[in-house]
């Protein structure tokens, strides 16, 4: 393992995941990139390919419509909780807010209309195994229970793989998510140190004791970076995702 991200990593506590591949040469790396890991808001990004793998089957689907009720506005992350009343969304534009803004809400809603069972079915049409969903965001019965959304860092980053060479579901699908995952607006972590010019497709996610950032990076050469967390101290780990995402856009 390259021994700058080997002692970054271990500089943190907690369950510390990590996955890295050239999308040049093919070199990879980890770290407990096939363990299991509290997704947080990473799910997001499987449910968007899932959708996305919906509308190649079923043409028409991003354009149906969807109440967002009152009650079933949750908080963190998002702009559907602020808005009152019912308003009807299409499905395209709840994936977006998913997607860039993270909305808890918009992903909620998303859920309702496509079923856990389903979405689970997609994740491995989608050649995700050990990545599934369990529960609504903000279900806290259900978290009481034990169920927690969970991811796998080396299938996360194959996703991202996919979604880069044109091969998710279909080249025009792999396109949207990756337009999506351009006009990411929480950047705080693997964009934060990077010069303007490097350009960085993501999805963060952020829980108690967690923190998490998958993407795309193109520096000297494009890669796949996965980092995810649980029980970590997250403003440490946080840096660690920045410095660790500076030195791959030179090598």
């Amino acid at each position: 393992m390259d021994e700058y991200v080997k002692r970054q990593l271990s500089s943190v506590p907690g369950h510390i995941g990590f996955y890295y591949k050239n999308l040049v040469t093919g070199e990879t790396d980890g770290s407990r990139q096939t363990e299991l890991f509290q997704a947080a808001s990473v799910i997001k990004l499987p449910i968007l390919a899932a959708i996305l793998l919906e509308e190649r089957e079923h043409p028409g689907v991003l354009q149906e419509r969807l109440l967002v009720r009152d009650g079933d506005k949750v908080p963190g992350c998002g702009a559907l909780q602020h808005i009152s009343g019912t308003q009807a969304y299409d499905i395209e534009s709840l994936c977006k807010l998913m997607i860039t803004i993270s909305d808890n809400t918009a992903t909620n809603v998303l859920i309702r209309r496509f079923g856990i069972e389903f979405l689970n079915e997609r994740f491995r049409a989608l050649g995700l195994q050990e990545t599934k969903i369990f529960r609504f965001l903000f279900d806290t019965e259900a978290a009481r229970q034990g169920k927690e959304n969970l991811c796998q860092p080396k299938e996360i980053g194959s996703l991202l793989e996919e979604i880069y060479h044109g091969r998710c579901v279909s080249a025009n699908a792999s396109e949207r998510m990756r337009a999506m995952l351009s006009q990411q607006q929480i950047n705080h972590k693997i964009p934060s140190l990077l010069p303007p010019t490097v350009r960085v497709e993501h999805k963060t996610g952020e829980d108690e004791g967690i923190t998490n950032d998958v993407g795309i990076l193109y520096g000297r050469e494009p890669c796949v970076l996965v980092f995810v967390s649980n029980e970590t101290d997250v403003p440490a780990f946080e840096q660690v995702i920045r410095t660790v995402s500076l030195h791959y856009t030179r090598v």
